[in-house]
């Protein structure tokens, strides 16, 4: 049965819109202000929401906006008001609610609605994580708007910081909806394929996970491409997971690309550097996971997510969402305890390391079988540094076999510069 949940401070519209929605087959959920509505989001994923825009304690775009920026947003909202106007309209269409609904609203127009809400949500994949769910902490908010003054520019831009820092998400934070995000499965492509990367990332985004890599030949084929940018209106976006500068001193990467890409440099912090945005963090991944029945529900104890924050976390946020999920497939009931997080993470052990790892047997055998590989796989990178020409050898895969492996598994591989580059 579908769930819809009623925000609004009218008693009577709520109680209307509970019997109307429940005669057809809904099941309704009612809260009377933005904090309980708050509560509930935090708690389950409704299947809709219709919100009010006027409430005294916060108003419905206020808090739909809260809900995007805390990445909560996975499920179609319906802004209702009695006196609303366009630009309020609008301003809520651009945050992300689905609709608008005129009081009072005619029982049909609210029938139709309600139903391209639902069959718009059922249609709509989960979204990953993104910078603005990253963290509150004082440098992820500098280093959101470090980015924003440079958001509408086309320069190149370095992203460095720590392998499974979020490099990603701070590169995904400079791309605008509707327009080309390309990124290539390998770095072979930047030297044999530029002029078909840069026509695919016309008027978009080129973005290479780990400019640190590149062999000679594949550095060349960026400076070609850096050359003709330009007059394909697209920005390049590159991360780096080793220091540029000590790789140039080293003579194992090009002084001209250097100073082509350092022009507009910014650090990703380590996950170590905000630790107090982890039992957030924490929570919002677990969450996601239930909700994309990826997980059985679960939920974290205070401790455990105390716990969690004091970790290490050499592999940052990638081990993070590793643990997370590990976590959730094997916890033995619903609430994940200190206990269950001290099974799985030993402050003393390297990142992966699959001895303090167990896997659950009472689950669906195709996510146990993910959780042991998640495992293997995490094990061996650590193991050999990060350096996939050694875990490729190690583990006996093939290096393009391995990579299409670790993006199934989501897996980020913390990389390193290959021998020989």
């Amino acid at each position: 049965m579908q769930q819809i949940l009623v925000v609004d401070d009218e008693i009577g519209i709520r109680e209307l819109l509970s019997e109307i929605l429940s005669d057809e087959g809904y099941r309704v959920e009612l809260a009377e202000n933005a904090g309980e509505a708050r509560a509930y989001r935090t708690q389950a994923r409704p299947d809709l929401v219709l919100l009010d825009i006027w409430m005294p304690d916060t108003d419905g775009i206020t808090l739909l906006r809260e809900w995007a920026s805390a990445g909560m947003l996975t499920m179609p909202v319906v802004m209702m008001s009695g006196h609303g106007t366009i630009d309020t309209a609008v301003e809520a269409t651009r945050i992300g609610a689905y609709d608008f609904l005129e009081k009072p609203i005619a029982l049909q127009k609210l029938l139709a609605t309600v139903d391209r809400a639902l069959k718009h949500g059922a249609d709509q994949p989960q979204p990953a994580l993104s910078l603005a769910t990253l963290g509150r902490a004082p440098l992820i908010i500098d280093l959101k708007q470090r980015l924003q003054r440079i958001a509408n520019l086309r320069t190149p831009v370095l992203l460095t910081g720590e392998a499974g820092s979020g490099i990603e998400l701070a590169a995904r934070f400079l791309h605008t909806r509707n327009t080309p995000w390309v990124e290539p499965e390998n770095n072979a492509a930047v030297a044999n394929a530029t002029l078909e990367l840069l026509s695919q990332a016309r008027d978009g985004i080129l973005f290479l996970h780990d400019c640190s890599e590149l062999a000679r030949v594949e550095q060349k084929g960026l400076l070609l491409l850096l050359a003709k940018i330009e007059r394909y209106n697209a920005r390049l976006v590159c991360g780096a997971t080793c220091d540029l500068a000590e790789l140039v001193a080293r003579g194992t990467f090009d002084s001209r690309l250097y100073s082509a890409l350092a022009a507009v440099t910014m650090r990703v912090p380590s996950l170590r550097e905000h630790r107090e945005d982890i039992p957030e963090l924490a929570g919002l991944m677990l969450l996601r996971m239930v909700e994309a029945k990826e997980t059985p529900p679960r939920q974290f104890s205070t401790a455990a997510l105390n716990a969690l924050r004091n970790q290490q976390w050499p592999g940052n946020i990638a081990q993070l969402h590793s643990i997370v999920r590990t976590l959730a497939l094997t916890a033995s009931a619903e609430q994940i305890t200190l206990e269950d997080v001290a099974r799985v993470v030993s402050p003393a052990a390297p990142a992966g390391a699959a001895a303090n790892h167990v896997v659950a047997f009472d689950v669906p055998l195709r996510d146990a079988r993910d959780a042991f590989e998640r495992l293997y796989f995490e094990h061996h990178i650590a193991k050999e540094g990060g350096n996939i020409s050694r875990v490729a050898d190690s583990v006996g895969l093939e290096r393009t076999h391995l990579y299409r492996k670790l993006k199934q598994l989501g897996i980020r591989l913390a990389r390193k510069p290959e021998d020989g580059n």
